[in-house]
């Protein structure tokens, strides 16, 4: 990324998509116009520009308001937007004359003449120059004479972000840090020079590092003990370790305020180096203790409360849990690998009431797997919600029995969800499962392959898979992608979202439920991703075959579910319709290869789902209730193909997502 604070040294931009904005700690609401910026850049071959200022224009225009506070700083914010995947930054040298300009004079002297737009991307209620005159209709005039296009974030779209710098501002002054996280879509973080201290901690075995931050603006967090990641300037690693702030009332009376880290499993010098501190969560407020020695007791205890927070550290906070059902020789075959390549993670096994000799097999043979008893199936979903109510963990990894891992594949998707608090689920590669692993390539697996999507009519399908048509793995979607569902046969989920969600709908049974969670999940503004550094091999249908009946009645009544709960009402009056008649022709399909039984299940499905049209119904009201509750941002919609896949795959003929026509 090139960054750019001279405006006399700007290059010559090569269809410029624009943007302008302080973008105070490029939150998940500033998303929507970065992610809008990047997708149009692509279309026309051009380069993303991101505009904006220092000092913050607020800081300029009231400057007697000491009560503002940046999220991030500038410095900081270019960070954010490099990882974000913008080309170009421009600092503008904000001033009480740059803010005089005429609305005229700013468009022409400084938007066309330095940038030369193809397109500017602004919200509704943009406004700029002298007395705030210009705006999206006075721009509409330069459109007009074929400067620029203008690309407006509407109203309703900019009123339905649930997300702005003020709302994190106000969780983070109130120590709500993991709301403040989600809000921002990455952890709230803060850079200083590490400067000597008076260096008690050393004393008492604790050293701190005390770090000075020199934006006066920057906003620093009540006082308190904090769990945190470090980074030192030059060195990759990431390090956990205990963050206090305040002014230190065990030690001195009335002392001023500092900021002090200390770096578990640390004990290098790195007086006069940059740190960027990420804070994870809060722990507990400041209290004054009467002795060193008390002092000395409870940061201990705050280092072992804070070793437990951290989603770094595995002991206790990833949970694999597989649910059984009668699947002995599936745990006999592919629980060693699980065991042998999730080093740190906890293996957790969920009998569902079994008949076979499962249980006695695990704890016979693999003594070191949890094993939570359930009385009686009550199929996946509902078992899942069952078992994971006695599970305490940071991230649930919801695993198939007939699924084998490869080493390392916890690592790729706890690495970006550590990194993105706004990624609320997540999947592997999922590749089928050969009993001879010398063969030269495998097929992508029916349920996730590379990442989930769902078509406007409500049919899912795969990156590597459109309905029964399976791609070789030849490294086409090794790009982490974000996408619409994930594959329940390998499900990263962070345990506080499942649980505040309302985790799978117990009354389908089994299939569907992960693409109604994570619509669920999408509607309130998270992300769904599939990470195919991380790979996995399912063998698939070991439970059901995929066109066992029973599979198909619970494929089709379900995902009729899903529609009923999670479409909007308009889009409902025609879509039910189409999809009666859609469905009949897959009932047809099946009638042509001799599949009657299967038949039978699609029919079924739909007398099931009008019977229980209503149920369904309260239980839509009480989604829209449990999301505008807990959502963070406008509906995440990546991961949808606005066509119908039924009529591209069957009619257009094509078999490969990546030939599906995706703009």
């Amino acid at each position: 990324m090139r960054v750019f604070t001279d405006l006399s040294q700007l290059p010559t931009f090569q269809n410029a998509v624009i943007t302008i904005g302080s973008f105070d700690g490029v939150h998940l609401g500033h998303r929507q116009i970065l992610d809008k910026l990047l997708s149009l850049a692509k279309e026309c071959h051009g380069e993303t520009v991101v505009i904006t200022f220092d000092p913050h224009p607020r800081a300029v225009l009231q400057p007697k308001d000491t009560s503002f506070k940046l999220i991030s700083t500038t410095a900081e914010k270019i960070k954010l937007l490099e990882d974000i995947g913008i080309h170009n930054v421009v600092v503008v040298p904000f001033s009480i004359e740059f803010s005089q300009q005429a609305a005229s004079a700013y468009v022409e002297d400084f938007l066309i003449k330095k940038f030369n737009p193809t397109y500017i991307v602004i919200g509704y209620d943009h406004r700029f120059g002298k007395n705030r005159e210009g705006d999206i209709s006075f721009l509409q005039r330069y459109k007009e004479t074929g400067a620029f296009d203008i690309i407006e974030i509407p109203a309703e779209e900019v009123e339905a972000i649930a997300v702005s710098s003020s709302k994190i501002r106000k969780a983070l002054e109130n120590t709500q840090i993991s709301l403040a996280n989600r809000l921002l879509g990455h952890p709230f973080s803060f850079t200083g020079i590490v400067v000597k201290g008076n260096q008690i901690g050393r004393t008492i075995g604790f050293p701190t590092a005390n770090v000075d931050i020199s934006d006066p603006l920057k906003m620093i967090l009540p006082g308190g003990i904090y769990a945190a990641r470090v980074r030192i300037s030059g060195d990759s690693r990431s390090m956990n370790a205990a963050l206090y702030i305040g002014n230190r009332p065990s030690v001195t009376a009335g002392g001023r305020k500092t900021i002090e880290v200390n770096i578990f499993d640390f004990d290098e010098d790195i007086y006069d180096k940059e740190i960027t501190v990420e804070v994870v969560n809060f722990i507990r407020p400041d209290k004054k203790l009467d002795s060193l020695k008390a002092l000395k007791d409870q940061i201990g205890l705050d280092k072992q409360e804070i070793e437990k927070q951290l989603l770094g550290s595995f002991s206790n906070d990833v949970a694999i849990v597989i649910l059984n059902y009668n699947t002995r020789k599936h745990l006999q075959q592919f629980l060693p690998s699980v065991l042998a390549n999730s080093q740190g993670a906890r293996v957790i096994v969920a009998d569902n009431g079994s008949p076979d000799d499962s249980v006695d097999i695990l704890k016979k043979e693999f003594p070191e797997v949890e094993l939570i008893e359930l009385k009686e199936n009550v199929g996946f979903a509902q078992g899942y919600n069952e078992a994971l109510k006695q599970v305490h963990a940071g991230i649930y990894v919801i695993l198939n029995s007939d699924v084998e891992v490869a080493p390392g594949w916890l690592d790729p998707v706890l690495d970006a969800m550590n990194a993105n608090p706004g990624i609320a689920v997540a999947q592997p590669k999922i590749l089928q499962w050969e009993a001879n692993r010398n063969i030269d390539a495998f097929q992508f697996e029916h349920a996730g392959a590379a990442g989930g999507w769902i078509d406007g009519l409500g049919y899912p399908f795969c990156r590597g898979r459109i309905f029964s048509q399976r791609e070789i793995d030849q490294g086409q979607y090794d790009e982490n992608q974000s996408c619409f569902w994930a594959a329940g046969a390998a499900f990263f989920i962070r345990a506080e979202l499942f649980h505040r969600f309302g985790g799978f709908d117990g009354d389908y049974f089994a299939h569907n439920e992960e693409i109604d969670l994570c619509w669920r999940l999408k509607r309130a503004g998270y992300s769904v991703w599939c990470f195919p550094g991380s790979v996995v091999y399912h063998l698939g249908g070991g439970t059901l075959e995929y066109e066992n009946p029973r599979k198909v009645y619970l494929n089709f009544r379900n995902s009729l579910y899903s529609i009923l709960k999670n479409e909007s009402v308009l889009k409902l009056l025609w879509l039910l319709p189409a999809r009666l008649i859609l469905d009949g022709l897959a009932g047809a399909r099946y009638a042509v290869k001799g599949q009657f039984q299967a038949i039978w299940a699609i029919v079924r499905a739909h007398f099931t789902f009008y019977k229980e049209f209503g149920k369904v119904l309260k239980k839509r009201k009480s989604t829209a209730l449990l999301i505008k509750a807990n959502s963070i941002g406008p509906e995440n919609t990546s991961g949808r193909f606005r066509g119908s896949i039924v009529l591209t795959h069957y009619l257009k003929r094509i078999k490969r997502f990546s030939n599906l026509p995706l703009k």
